[in-house]
């Protein structure tokens, strides 16, 4: 027996050919499929991947519709901003129609204020005439008026009086003629005129200058040749001449022409004196 015979071996066991054969064959796929892999990898690293993206196309139809929803918002903008301007020149119109009627409503007063004040000046006036105008009454026997407050005078007239009342007296039963200054015809203003210029006076033409042309006397206080005015003076509408006892000559009107009246027939309004 050899002396190493109890001494265990170093060796390692022999496997079995049926192991290394299976662990061959492991190891020989695992280096494969490395070798695989390594050569995917080389050619994936050698071609890299492009990922394309498809848009989609804008066609005919689309630009349109597109063309159309611009032109419509285009189109409601625009009509938006007309609103807003007509709306704004209604708020314009209102308000400036608002100012106009409280501007004439101001104007009607202050007319109807000065109307009423005109009106009550002349009421004053023609009250205050109606107080200074002698009250009239005619005497049945001689048909002449006279005055129950105070006498109108009933002198005789003289000089260049006499020379007018008797010119006028001359003209009654002439035609009444508007702007006619005789010697056929005349109107309330020519006749007077006329009769004045027959003793070197020259008056005005027509009745408003006429009742103002003289000294202003009361009727209460007349004198023969006295002119006589109808209206306000400087605003007559009808003159004559006072020729005593209560009664005048004036070219009264187309249909009665000219003649000699008391004065309660028409009660003037003043009278002016020139002679």
């Amino acid at each position: 027996m050899s002396h190493t015979a109890h001494i265990r071996s170093h060796r390692k066991p022999r496997r079995s050919a049926s192991t290394l054969a299976m662990r061959a064959g492991v190891a020989g796929g695992v280096l494969s499929t490395l070798a695989v892999a390594g050569a995917a990898g080389s050619a994936n690293a050698a071609e890299p991947v492009t990922q394309t993206l498809e848009l989609p196309t804008l066609t005919a139809d689309l630009a349109a519709q597109v063309a159309q929803s611009a032109d419509a918002t285009q189109q409601a903008a625009a009509n938006y901003e007309l609103q807003a301007e007509r709306d704004a020149a209604a708020a314009n119109a209102a308000k400036q129609a608002k100012s106009d009627l409280a501007d004439a409503k101001h104007k009607a007063a202050v007319a109807k204020k000065k109307a009423q004040e005109a009106a009550r000046k002349a009421a004053a006036e023609r009250a205050a005439r109606s107080a200074e105008r002698p009250t009239l009454t005619t005497t049945a026997s001689t048909g002449v008026s006279t005055s129950t407050s105070t006498s109108t005078s009933t002198s005789t007239a003289t000089g260049s009086a006499a020379a007018v009342i008797s010119f006028v007296k001359a003209q009654v039963g002439k035609a009444y003629v508007s702007g006619a200054t005789g010697p056929s015809a005349y109107d309330c203003s020519g006749l007077v005129q006329t009769a004045f210029k027959q003793v070197g006076i020259s008056l005005p033409r027509v009745s408003q200058d006429q009742s103002t042309a003289g000294t202003q006397v009361s009727l209460s206080n007349l004198q023969p040749g006295d002119i006589l005015y109808w209206g306000g003076a400087g605003s007559a509408y009808h003159v004559a001449v006072y020729v005593g006892d209560g009664m005048f000559v004036g070219a009264q009107n187309p249909s009665s022409g000219v003649q000699e009246k008391p004065l309660s027939y028409d009660p003037p309004t003043g009278a002016v004196r020139v002679l």
